[in-house]
């Protein structure tokens, strides 16, 4: 019987999770809704976080080093349509890097679980009421 690939190796490992990572990272940068949120950040170190983050959920052979989420984004104030933007960008980049479906499902799903670690704002508004 053959082994199960993880998700990860169906993405195509290491090489395309860094690629699809690196092009999700600029495009966030660069984006004009939540780029500001990275004004001071490393962009190579916010890449290497995201990879580690990815990698271990896709079951690759990576462990995240990263701070808990919850305490890396509790500082900034992000609202719900924010989440949502990355998210869409997330989608974006995945769909534009041929990502198989079952990769994406997962991966967009798990993005979603993680919804009240990165804000508490369940609506979808980019600015509080």
């Amino acid at each position: 019987m053959a082994e199960d690939k993880t998700l990860f190796d169906e993405l195509g490992g290491e090489p395309a999770l860094r690629a699809i990572i690196d092009d999700f990272v600029g495009r966030i940068f660069g984006d004009m809704m939540i780029g500001f949120f990275f004004r001071s950040s490393d962009q190579r170190r916010i890449a290497e976080l995201e990879y580690q983050h990815a990698a271990e959920h896709l079951g690759g052979p990576v462990k995240y080093r990263g701070k808990p989420l919850a305490q890396a984004h509790g500082p900034h104030r992000i609202m719900g349509g924010q989440f949502n933007r990355r998210r869409e960008i997330l989608r974006r980049t995945l769909a534009d890097h041929h990502a198989p479906e079952r990769v994406i499902a997962a991966w967009l799903a798990h993005n979603d679980s993680l919804r009240g670690e990165i804000t508490g704002d369940r609506t979808d508004e980019c600015i509080g009421s």
